[in-house]
């Protein structure tokens, strides 16, 4: 689902949330997607003359709206123009959820349900990420992730509450027709490490994810 279907929700949808319950001047705003457990997370952003200032991560906030995850690891990339990475995931027990975000340039994010039994299984949701926006996107287990750098360079960064694990990680062809995601670019602008341009696609990819309501 692109974010322009999903735009109005994003304005109508969004549930101001603080510990307190007085006001709050570094709230967050948070909404669930049409993918079960998958989040937008929108900070306050306070901007003057110097620049501007929000928090762009708070446990307790998240708490407070449900969501629990003990966040141990934090990942730092840059790519430029055309680089696609993905679509990647850990199986179980070293599943990952993911909260990512972009701290200069713009992506598009992927993500695609691969927990079976879900109702939304093989299901992708696509939304931009930018240093302009802030906008952020909450992965939880169960889900390929992957996204395309749409500026001239782009610095992703991510938090994840699982250790990486090489012998668990899989990967899913970004361009599986079964799967039709609109990347956006043309395909001859894309850019691809060794190991991604070798994804299977679903029909052949291993994973161990299963939905439980």
């Amino acid at each position: 689902m692109s974010e322009d279907i999903f735009g109005h929700l994003l304005k109508k949808q969004l549930n101001l949330h603080n510990i307190s319950g007085k006001k709050s001047y570094c709230y967050m705003k948070i909404t669930p997607t049409p993918l079960k457990d998958l989040f937008i997370i929108e900070p306050a952003v306070f901007t003057d003359n110097r620049g501007f200032f929000f928090e762009s991560y708070n446990a307790a906030k998240l708490e407070a709206a449900g969501i629990h995850y003990n966040f141990i690891q934090d990942n730092h990339s840059k790519s430029s123009y055309g680089v696609l990475r993905g679509l990647h995931y850990q199986n179980n027990p070293h599943a990952q959820t993911k909260l990512v975000r972009v701290t200069q340039g713009k992506v598009l994010d992927v993500v695609v349900d691969i927990r079976r039994n879900s109702p939304s299984f093989l299901q992708h949701f696509s939304l931009e990420l930018s240093a302009e926006n802030k906008l952020q996107l909450l992965i939880p287990p169960g889900y390929a992730h992957g996204f395309v750098v749409l500026s001239e360079t782009c610095e992703f960064l991510y938090k994840c509450d699982n250790y990486y694990n090489k012998s668990s990680e899989g990967g899913i062809a970004y361009d599986d027709p079964s799967l039709n995601i609109d990347w956006v670019i043309p395909k001859n602008d894309i850019i691809l490490s060794e190991k991604d341009s070798h994804n299977p696609t679903i029909d052949n990819a291993d994973f161990n994810f299963i939905y439980n309501p």
